[in-house]
């Protein structure tokens, strides 16, 4: 049975314009019960409403930056940051050795959330002074104490309420971590036909890996540092809603692009593999980045090794 992870029903925007729209806590706790939900139910009843049943805006807001704050140790245990540079170094090596077009290259970070992974790239200067770091979410409140986090920090980068695919300015490689698994059916497919449609070189999405032990790490971690019991219940939530490594090389052929995945699910340790990234590249792209990757270029594999691994 479907799955919802709670954090992606209490609040909800046009994708146009980012305005923000009522959520009614009953047709929450509805659609939750419905999907066979009963504690994820539970929670959401536990949310303050004003006299017309819809979800108190500020009181989600608070709640969801509280989360995420919580988040953000997982990146930090994890070394998302460090595991991003590892590909995304020799990514970008490769888009500069192509000369077809000079810095300052653009990366921006697709539902940014508390902006953890700009702000860590920013901090580090992990990826040379030529790369333009941008954070981009259509949550309001995240974005906004992401901006606040980066002043605070004097970092240089910035960051975006809106959608990402339709910034003023191109990006040249999008990225992300934890998002995939938000994406269900034809809007998996979509998500990637809408970077292969910009001026964008490449992508690299990581994401939770579809192992067999992900939902018992997700529980042991989330129990252990999530006080609230929405990041509890959406942690482990979301690595039963982690795609297979097929789903998203499938998903991730969008025209002009050369799908191809790190580190797939048959070559490594389920019990060590947690994040794994799907790297989208321009064709012309995918010999330079072997070449850049070194040793490391075995472990980087498109659609017609997992279908030989397969028979």
């Amino acid at each position: 049975m479907h799955q919802f992870e709670i954090s992606d029903l209490i609040t909800a925007v046009e994708p146009e314009s980012g305005r923000r729209l009522p959520v009614r806590r009953a047709a929450v706790i509805r659609l939750l019960r419905e999907s066979g939900d009963e504690r994820g139910a539970r929670i959401v009843a536990e949310l303050p409403t004003d006299r017309d049943g819809v979800l108190d805006p500020h009181a989600v807001d608070r709640l969801l930056v509280s989360v995420h704050t919580e988040l953000q140790r997982l990146s930090e245990e994890l070394r998302i940051g460090e595991r991003l540079v590892h590909v995304l170094g020799p990514l970008l090596t490769a888009i500069r050795s192509t000369g077809a077009r000079s810095g300052p290259y653009r990366l921006v970070d697709v539902g940014c959330g508390l902006g953890y992974l700009v702000r860590w790239l920013a901090a580090t200067n992990a990826l040379g002074a030529d790369v333009e770091l941008v954070g981009v979410d259509l949550d309001a409140a995240l974005i906004g104490e992401a901006d606040r986090l980066a002043r605070a920090e004097g970092l240089d980068c910035r960051f975006v309420h809106g959608n990402a695919f339709d910034l003023p300015e191109a990006a040249t490689v999008y990225v992300s971590t934890g998002v995939l698994h938000h994406f269900r059916g034809p809007d998996l497919a979509d998500f990637f036909r809408a970077q292969a449609a910009t001026p964008a070189q490449a992508f690299c999405h990581f994401d939770i890996a579809a192992t067999r032990v992900a939902p018992i790490g997700a529980w042991v971690f989330h129990r252990a540092r999530m006080r609230h019991p929405l990041g509890r219940h959406d942690g482990v939530v979301s690595a039963r809603r982690a795609h297979s490594d097929e789903t998203l090389l499938r998903a991730a052929s969008a025209p002009g692009i050369r799908p191809l995945l790190y580190e797939p699910r048959g070559s490594a340790n389920p019990f060590c593999t947690t994040l794994r990234p799907v790297i989208g590249v321009r064709p012309h792209l995918e010999a330079p980045l072997r070449l850049a990757l070194g040793r490391a270029a075995r472990r980087l594999l498109g659609p017609e090794h997992l279908a030989e691994a397969a028979r």
